[in-house]
């Protein structure tokens, strides 16, 4: 079952800023219904997706202490090779997740892909978790007008795809804007 972040519940954009303005303890308020209703329902894994700031995502794992059973991973949004999209290193936020017994992987989405390599390579050391990279397509979002508009640098995904994997990536897929064509370049990534 996928979760996204505290931010598009307002769909003012926030998602991909992080700046919510709330404690662990608010976030935690408002993901613990959804949680538990994915839970009564049977999910086999939560994966937590798009989490743009370290205050979410030290939610996100004091929440998973309450159905330990349940495995899940948590994905963050970035803006640059270095941070989550609120500023923090990515390297302190997969650190967070470290801490979460239930989480079975941690990593990027919702990211551009230029920036998926030096990403990993920035958590390869300290992750304890399978690394996931799934981007989007490198599109950017327009704010104002509501609209995508074309990727300054588009990739070769099933190029990127072999180059996620040698940087750590072991769970690889797409985000927002990728097509079921973006799908079959990475499948046939996988079959070489």
């Amino acid at each position: 079952a996928s979760i996204g972040p505290y931010g598009a519940y307002l769909a003012d954009g926030s998602e991909y800023r992080g700046d919510y303005g709330l404690s662990a303890r608010k976030l935690i308020e408002f993901h613990r219904p959804r949680v538990e209703v994915l839970v009564d329902l049977g999910a086999d894994l939560l994966a937590f997706e798009t989490v743009p700031c370290a205050v979410e995502a030290e939610a996100i794992v004091r929440l998973l202490e309450e159905v330990p059973d349940v495995p899940a991973w948590i994905s963050f949004s970035c803006s640059d090779e270095a941070h989550v999209a609120h500023g923090e290193p990515l390297a302190d936020c997969i650190g967070i997740t470290n801490d979460a017994e239930s989480c079975v992987a941690a990593g990027i989405n919702c990211t551009p892909p230029r920036f998926i390599t030096p990403l990993l390579r920035s958590v390869g050391e300290i992750a304890r978790h399978p690394l996931v990279a799934y981007p989007n397509s490198g599109e950017v979002w327009d704010g104002e007008r509501h609209c995508w508009k074309e990727s300054p640098d588009p990739i070769d995904f099933s190029d990127a795809a072999q180059e996620w994997y040698d940087a750590g990536a072991r769970l690889i897929g797409g985000c927002c804007r990728t097509t079921p064509d973006t799908i079959q370049a990475l499948s046939r990534v996988r079959q070489q």
